[in-house]
């Protein structure tokens, strides 16, 4: 079972074709993620960070993964919310070496939570806790506690 297989299993996917945004603050890792989920042969060398955003899209053996790679700039976040109602996943991605900017990313998940296209629906979500390789990163619980996940209780997610 490849990694995309394991990641539509996380999320609950069952359906062939699935529309993946990735949000998170701006050098959270989202690009680098989405670059590991390519096969090797379509890697980047080099990544940069994102403008905007960039759509990505992907085979595994099962599934037809289509990814929003949504730039986590403060002046870009706000165009998050025009790719929700496409949404059927999200991998939200936390840099857990950032304990000052983890309050905005908390901030962040809550107005994504709290708007109208997201807020009933049970869409997946994974969150993906980065950077834990880093000296001063704190671990995935750690992270689930600052972001508040145990009160996510409408929608499965996974940390």
């Amino acid at each position: 079972m490849g990694l995309l297989d394991r990641l539509s299993g996380l999320l609950g996917l069952k359906k062939k074709e699935v529309h993946v945004l990735c949000l998170g603050l701006d050098n959270s890792g989202k690009t680098t993620i989405i670059n590991k989920l390519k096969p090797s042969n379509a890697q980047s060398q080099d990544i940069v960070p994102t403008i905007g955003f960039s759509i990505e899209k992907f085979k595994s053996s099962s599934l037809s993964f289509t990814v929003f790679d949504m730039s986590g700039q403060g002046r870009y976040r706000n165009l998050w919310e025009h790719y929700y109602k496409e949404g059927q996943a999200i991998i939200f991605v936390i840099d857990s070496s950032d304990k000052l900017r983890m309050v905005v990313a908390k901030e962040e998940l809550d107005t994504l939570l709290n708007h109208p296209d997201i807020k009933h629906r049970r869409i997946p979500i994974l969150f993906f806790a980065n950077k834990m390789d880093l000296r001063d990163a704190v671990t995935s619980v750690k992270v689930s506690q600052l972001l508040c996940l145990e009160n996510i209780k409408d929608k499965p997610w996974h940390i």
